[in-house]
């Protein structure tokens, strides 16, 4: 807070004008103030344009014949100020004027009549132009200078009048705010101090005056000469008073004030020394009763304070303390000012406690901030010491409020939102509400914005943006948060003067986000980065301040991880320095030290790894135990504490085989697995590890079965609904083994019905929780159709968010970022709101089991009974089946003892070497495996059948009936492989050469699911398709852009078209630029089936920019997966690759097929691999062939897709059948599959 005086009153807070006696008959006179000119066509005359520069008034009393001139300035466009008071005599009431440019050319002419006398104040008129300008007019207001004054006696000087005027004009402005009011003050004033007499007693008030109107229009302006005129004329306003003199403490106060403003804008600390050394004076000049004392004590502890945060003395943080505090006690009650002293000195009081750690601070910090804005800060600081949660969301309340009530453009706003971003971090930090982080990175950007260039306060906002953008890392490990972050510190950092006591803060954070991102990248560069900013950052920390703790310990976890990538063992030595001293400097009681401790416990077992000495892991064992001691229940740390501890007994158990050791770590990560708190990560890496160990040294235990089932549900929160489908898949790479571990170990336990339920629930989690967005809600609409059309609301904009793909912030704007961060927070917000919606669901009576995982008994409900559902479990110890057959109440095990996880890599490998060779999959980096064995596709093949599909079919009894079916009356049968078994063809597995020719295809049709689940979904919502939907359109894609050309699929298009027409279906056949992006997803909705034929790309690294190329665009899977596809049937993709995910998401459906499926389709027909431009129509002719012949009587002009499984069997089996056995031959037939009901 601070205030401005000038001479014996406050004009800055509109006090009263002093008291001056009446002037001379001769002076009672009216002025013109803020006279305006109002041109609104700017003057335009002769086709250009012709401003005006000049007002000349005639028809006033000793004006010469040519008037008097006046300056105008251009305050917005149209409109111009005239920069002057003009005096009019008694009996004058009118006058005229003319508005002539810089060549004394006149624009328009102004007559300005009745300017009568007022009784007093001011006199708001207006007067049209009569000249060229129709529209032009002037305005202007009039003040009673008889009425400005106060009786009294004695004459004036002659300078008496325009500083009166001056003051007149101050006071009006500081009720409206218009900015020509001061300017006109300012100019006023200054014509009165040119005109002074050398030795006029008034000099030293007006250039005290005129410094405060200065002030007050760069406070507005932002105009650094403003504020540099004020220090100089205030400055001859104090050499020009007297010592003694009532009006110098005022002088003086105002001089500091002036000099802390561009103190404010340069951070010179030359500048703050000098206003504390003239508010100084000014306070030991003014009497101990004087009402201005308190005010005048309040800026000078505010100066202190400002300088102790640079210079960090704390000296200067007493002379605030003390100078507040009888600013505090001297304020009578009422006084408006009392609030900002008390705020004031309430963050002196903070900043004590943080220096000194003594809690007494803090305390009386809240004390005299209870119920004021900054009570939010104090809460915040002794949650930080104390711990207790209640207080830091007290904090964030209040400080919502702040913000909620400051309006846009106010000049607390940016400070009000880093103080709230502030305080929702600390929460993250301690509940790991996901939301937290999302709204503090959004409110610190927006503070970011709201900063200009070159604000003391810039590179502290960019810190804390920075701050909570590694948070967000910590939760996501998103690499492009913590670039960002790394970004915004090193711009905090360069702005920061080498002198600031905030620099080596700062430096922290630039370490830390540099050691983050090395744990991502293993980029040595960045280690190295992180321990240069780091020794730097406790260089220049003083002895004894509350941050060195944090500076060390940083700096010890950067030595730490240059050790685990270099084995550089003096890194060892200088991280347990380091972090040790961190512990020591950490007070007893601090939130920081389970922290501390947990680092350096880390850094003795190290030392244990490296050494083998017993000891040390004894002490990393009673350093970790003592972090998790103090680490309270709830806390968000606390899973990953539990994680460290349990890791220390795990290698303590390997070098002693202890079984109470094994115990001890078996329990720790069970503990961690099973917190309430915590990231999802940190308590999966737990569960993880619980599983794990049981696997591997309790087989047969029981408990596992829980392990499992935490870890299950865990994975599924890690890659939770409100991160983008992009970054869900990235966290699933990290666990893609743990569903097949999972299934291994319910095959050993005898378990296959909890085997099929993991597999469920831990494989296409993307791919189910994009399906759920999709559930029918007939049965929830019929009991509550508001909640059903909450669901539905939700599901969409949730949908629509997680297919956004995400974006770089670097290069963008500012306000680019706010819009970015705004998305991101409330894609949170939605997640969360789907959570509650579905608990909501839940809680009705017969919705119990809404969207859960299904059990296996609900997923032997709803099987087809056209065949079987083959699930495939490959691990590194055991492969099995489970089978779903309609009718059984169980599933069927098959044990496949003869397969194993290396056979099925090997077959992959193989399989890309083939098709490398045969130019049908490029861009790969496919390993060619060395042919010694003779291996080919018919080899591949033929192991399959023998090891896997044969054994399978014998178990479910297909061999005894394959002579007793026909090619129409074969069974059907659903294929859900995992890990590399997805990329390999199962449906083509055979013998295709010697006597013995057998294959899947002589004993059953062939389909893919992505899942169980999602095939006893189709079947239990199967409905009619909606007849006016019904149909097949059609588009054949043959130049797009950057491809080959596949003039084939013009024919293959054209025949399918005719034959349609000539069976009276429903169709459209739109051909390359006949159909754009949209106009195809639009077609998509209008008719129930689609067949593309088209080039395809497959983008493993971010699946939803998977695209269908077009002559006008790419169709993106993410663009069809936000369609609402109600009536979708059928799509043929006859592209190549469309039914071929990445090998490193194999459990996830990463393709286009799926991607369809999810979408709506009820089936699909896809490719695994390129496929020839001329057996891809005739695979198309035979597949409709098939469609056509059997379409039902009666079907009128609908299509129908049920059969679509057979029509692909057909259409292959008849290309097969023109072909020879060759690997060439057989690569033709074997891509198609098909996928889906």
């Amino acid at each position: 807070m601070s205030s401005q005086d000038a001479t014996s009153s406050d004009l800055a807070n509109s006090a009263a004008i002093p008291m001056y006696p009446c002037a001379p008959s001769h002076f009672d006179s009216q002025v013109p103030l803020d006279i305006v000119v109002e041109l609104p066509d700017q003057g335009k005359q002769g086709g250009g344009f012709v401003k005006p520069t000049t007002l000349r008034i005639f028809g006033l009393e000793g004006i010469e014949e040519g008037g008097k001139s006046f300056t105008l300035t251009e305050a917005t466009p149209g409109k111009w100020i005239a920069e002057a008071t003009i005096e009019i005599p008694p009996g004058i009431e009118e006058i005229d004027c003319i508005a002539a440019s810089k060549d004394g050319e006149t624009i328009e002419t102004f007559h300005l009549k009745c300017l009568k006398h007022s009784e007093g104040g001011s006199d708001a008129k207006q007067s049209e132009g009569y000249g060229a300008q129709s529209s032009s007019r002037i305005s202007w207001q009039m003040v009673d200078m008889a009425g400005a004054s106060n009786t009294g006696g004695g004459d004036l000087p002659s300078t008496h009048e325009p500083f009166e005027i001056s003051k007149h004009l101050y006071a009006r402005y500081k009720s409206s705010g218009h900015l020509s009011i001061i300017s006109q003050a300012i100019s006023t004033l200054q014509m009165a101090i040119d005109s002074a007499p050398a030795g006029s007693s008034d000099l030293a008030a007006m250039l005290d005056h005129l410094g405060v109107y200065h002030n007050e229009r760069f406070g507005t302006t932002g105009d650094m000469d403003d504020v540099i005129k004020a220090i100089s004329v205030q400055t001859q306003a104090v050499h020009l008073t007297l010592e003694g003199h009532a009006d110098l403490p005022s002088r003086l106060n105002n001089l500091g004030n002036s000099l802390m403003c561009r103190f404010g804008r340069t951070g010179d600390l030359g500048d703050i020394g000098e206003a504390i050394s003239v508010q100084s004076r000014a306070v030991d000049c003014t009497p101990e009763d004087h009402a201005r004392l308190p005010s005048r004590l309040s800026n000078l502890g505010s100066s202190f304070m400002c300088r102790f945060e640079r210079s960090n003395d704390p000296q200067d943080l007493l002379g605030a303390i003390s100078s507040l505090t009888k600013a505090v006690d001297l304020a009578p009650e009422g006084d408006v000012d009392l609030a900002a002293m008390l705020s004031n000195l309430g963050n002196c009081l903070l900043r004590c406690f943080e220096r000194t750690g003594e809690l007494q601070g803090i305390d009386g910090a809240i004390a005299y901030l209870q119920g004021f804005c900054n009570l939010g800060a104090s809460l915040e600081c002794r949650f930080k010491r104390v711990g207790n949660v209640q207080d830091v969301t007290s904090s964030i309340t209040i400080q919502k409020g702040a913000v909620q009530l400051t309006p846009d453009g106010h000049a607390e706003l940016p400070a009000r939102l880093t103080s709230l971003g502030k305080a929702l971090v600390l929460r993250y930090g301690c509940t790991g509400d996901i939301q937290d982080v999302a709204e503090s990175i959004l409110v610190h950007t927006r503070a970011v914005g709201l900063t200009p260039v070159g604000h003391a306060d810039l590179p502290s906002r960019l810190i804390n943006l920075g701050n909570s953008l590694m948070s967000r890392f910590g939760r996501t490990r998103s690499l492009e948060d913590v670039t960002e972050a790394i970004s915004t510190h090193n711009k905090a950092v360069r702005l920061t003067p080498d002198d600031h006591p905030s620099l080596p803060n700062r430096l922290n954070s630039v370490g830390t986000s540099f050691r983050a991102r090395f744990e991502c990248t293993d980029d040595i560069q960045d280690i190295e980065d992180a321990i240069s900013t780091g020794l730097r950052a406790v260089y220049l920390t003083p002895q004894g301040h509350i941050r060195l703790p944090a500076q060390y310990y940083n700096l010890g976890n950067s030595f730490l991880a240059r050790f685990k990538r270099t084995n550089n063992i003096p890194d060892l030595a200088k991280a347990i320095a380091a972090l040790g001293r961190a512990v020591r400097l950490t007070p007893e009681g601090h939130t920081d030290l389970p922290t501390m401790l947990s680092g350096f416990g880390l850094s003795l077992l190290c030392r244990f790894e490296h050494a083998g000495d017993p000891q040390h892991i004894a002490q990393a064992l009673s350093v970790q135990t003592l972090a998790l001691r103090l680490t309270p229940d709830g806390h968000a740390d606390l899973p990953s504490r539990l994680y460290t501890l349990a890791s220390t007994w795990l290698q303590r158990y390997s070098s002693t085989s202890l079984p109470a050791h094994l115990h001890e770590s078996i329990s720790y990560y069970a503990r961690g697995a099973s917190c309430t708190s915590g990231s999802p990560r940190s308590r999966l890496m737990g569960a993880e590890q619980w599983a794990g160990l049981l696997y591997k040294y309790r087989p047969h235990s029981t408990d596992a079965l829980a392990a499992y089932d935490t870890a299950i549900r865990l994975l599924a929160l890690v890659a939770g609904l409100e991160q983008t489908v992009q970054r869900r898949y990235d966290w699933i790479r990290e666990y893609s083994g743990l569903p097949l571990e999972a299934a291994a170990a319910a095959f050993r336990l005898e378990r296959p019905e909890k085997a099929l339920e993991w597999l469920e629930q831990g494989r296409c989690l993307v791919w189910g929780q994009q399906s759920q967005l999709r559930t029918p809600l007939e049965e929830l609409r019929a009991h509550n159709a508001a909640l059903a059309e909450r669901v539905t609301i939700v599901s969409r904009q949730l949908e629509t968010a997680g297919s956004f793909s995400g974006a770089q912030t670097g290069n963008v704007g500012i306000f680019d970022k706010i819009s970015l961060e705004d998305e991101a927070r409330i894609h949170v917000r939605l997640a969360k709101e789907w959570e509650d919606l579905v608990k909501e669901v839940r809680a009705i009576d017969g919705f119990e089991a809404f969207l859960q995982p299904p059990p296996f008994g609900t997923l032997l409900k709803d099987l087809p009974e056209s065949g079987p559902v083959v699930i495939i479990n490959v691990h590194d110890d055991r492969c099995d089946a489970v089978a779903l057959l309609a009718g059984l109440e169980e599933p069927l095990h098959i044990p496949l003892p003869n397969f194993t996880l290396k056979k099925a890599k090997r077959y992959q490998r193989l399989l890309n070497t083939q098709l490398k060779h045969h130019n049908l999959r490029t861009g790969e980096d496919t390993k060619d495996v060395d042919d010694e064995d003779g291996e080919d596709v018919n080899s591949i093949l033929k192991g399959l059948w023998i090891n896997l599909v044969n054994p399978i079919l014998g178990m479910l009894g297909f061999q005894e009936r394959r002579n007793k079916l026909s090619p129409e009356t074969l069974p059907r049968v659903w294929w859900c492989p995992t890990g590399p078994l997805s990329f390999l063809p199962l449906h083509a597995a055979g013998i295709y050469q010697g006597l013995e020719v057998e294959s899947v295809m002589d004993y059953a049709v062939s389909s893919y699911t992505p899942a169980a689940s999602a095939l006893t979904n189709r079947v239990r919502g199967n409905h009619l398709i909606d007849e006016h939907i019904s149909g097949l359109f059609l588009t054949s894609q043959p130049d797009a852009p950057g491809v080959p050309s596949i003039p084939g699929t013009t024919k293959e298009v054209t025949s399918i078209h005719e034959h349609a027409v000539a069976h009276d279906i429903r169709v459209l056949k739109l051909e390359g630029d006949a159909v754009t992006i949209e106009g195809c997803l639009g077609h998509m909705e209008q008719y129930s089936s689609i067949h593309l034929a088209c080039h395809a790309t497959q983008d493993h690294h971010d699946p939803l920019r998977s695209r269908f190329r077009f002559h006008k665009g790419n169709l993106k899977l993410s663009e069809v997966m936000q369609r609402s596809l109600k009536n979708a049937d059928l799509a043929f993709l006859s592209a190549c690759e469309t039914g071929t995910g990445a090998e490193t998401l194999s459990d996830e459906a990463v393709h286009l097929a799926a991607g369809m499926l999810a979408a709506g389709y009820q089936r699909v027909v896809a490719t695994m691999w390129e496929i020839g431009d001329g057996y891809a129509p005739q695979v198309a002719d035979y597949f409709y062939q098939y469609l056509w012949a059997h379409r039902g009587k009666g079907s009128g002009t609908t299509f129908d897709g049920t059969l679509s499984a057979h029509a692909l069997h057909h259409a292959t089996r008849n290309l097969q059948g023109r072909l020879d056995n060759s690997d060439s031959s057989l690569l033709a037939w074997i891509p198609y599959v098909h996928f889906g009901y």
